[in-house]
């Protein structure tokens, strides 16, 4: 190694010193615990592949990965088509834009736990403001977050309000970044903004799409912050989700064992759903 990667490396060490002792360890520590049988309390036992065929057996398991999936297909969506046409949007020359620009960004700087908070007052039955203007039109109130048929689409109302700013900042970024020679192009070939929109803007933002999807991918999977504040889990199992069931296993029942075995299959089903999005998009190609 030549002084410049000795210096670099100098530099990357208190990184990888933290990733390691916070990050790495945590994580490679969580695979070992899941083949044990631990509540804390006692010694741990090794309990071979036990936690895995409990897994398969556990009828809250499916209850927690169906919630989850549910909760994936309604927020992926809306964060890519929203955040795509307000990035266009904004990346026109328009009064104020920049204003807006940064007002978007605000929800995504915001602690999850203070979003949760907020949208608790506004979803709230009796004095919420949403179910204030419902009433003014003659409609009645809604259950936002105690009833199970709202509850999960009500958290990810939220999720797609939180997140959709920091997709329209990426967008914006590969938007600039598109030469506008090609734009000038398409308009001397006669073509209308539609098609310039689909077969120049479209395909030259596709690994963008494809980071997004991504992060969506990952950020869905792991809610917990806003679920555990707005329903915990509730109204019954109706927003239990995988990492909210993880919790309660782990840190509310005291069972390390089993909750490190289903930290093990987000991690799988992250990084299956994560292949096949690749896949899809073909970026390796």
């Amino acid at each position: 190694m030549n002084k410049q990667g000795k210096i670099a490396a100098l530099f990357l060490l208190p990184y990888l010193l933290i990733f390691t002792i916070f990050r790495f360890g945590p994580s490679m520590a969580g695979l070992f615990v899941g083949f044990m049988e631990w509540n804390i309390v006692g010694d741990a036992a090794f309990a071979g592949l036990d936690n895995f065929e409990k897994l398969f057996r556990d009828p809250m398991f499916y209850t927690s990965l169906k919630n989850t999936m549910l909760f994936l297909l309604m927020v992926l969506p809306p964060l890519v088509v929203f955040s795509l046409l307000l990035a266009v949007l904004l990346n026109q020359k328009l009064r104020y834009r920049n204003a807006v620009r940064t007002v978007s960004i605000i929800p995504y700087v915001l602690i999850p736990a203070v979003v949760g908070i907020i949208w608790n007052w506004l979803y709230d039955n009796n004095f919420g403001i949403l179910n204030y203007y419902l009433k003014m039109i003659g409609i009645a109130p809604i259950e936002w977050l105690t009833n199970d048929k709202y509850a999960l689409f009500s958290v990810a109302i939220v999720t797609v309000w939180s997140y959709m700013g920091y997709n329209m900042i990426l967008y914006l970024a590969g938007l600039q970044d598109i030469s506008k020679d090609l734009y000038e192009a398409s308009t001397i070939d006669g073509a209308n903004k539609f098609q310039t929109f689909m077969k120049i803007t479209l395909p030259l933002l596709k690994p963008i799409t494809s980071m997004i999807i991504t992060l969506t991918l990952i950020n869905a999977i792991q809610i917990f912050d806003q679920i555990f504040v707005m329903t915990n889990g509730g109204p019954g199992t109706a927003t239990l989700t995988l990492v909210q069931y993880l919790y309660g296993t782990a840190f509310q029942n005291y069972n390390l064992g089993y909750g490190s075995t289903l930290g093990i299959a987000i991690v799988v089903i992250l990084i299956v759903l994560v292949q096949i999005q690749s896949r899809l998009f073909k970026l390796d190609n």
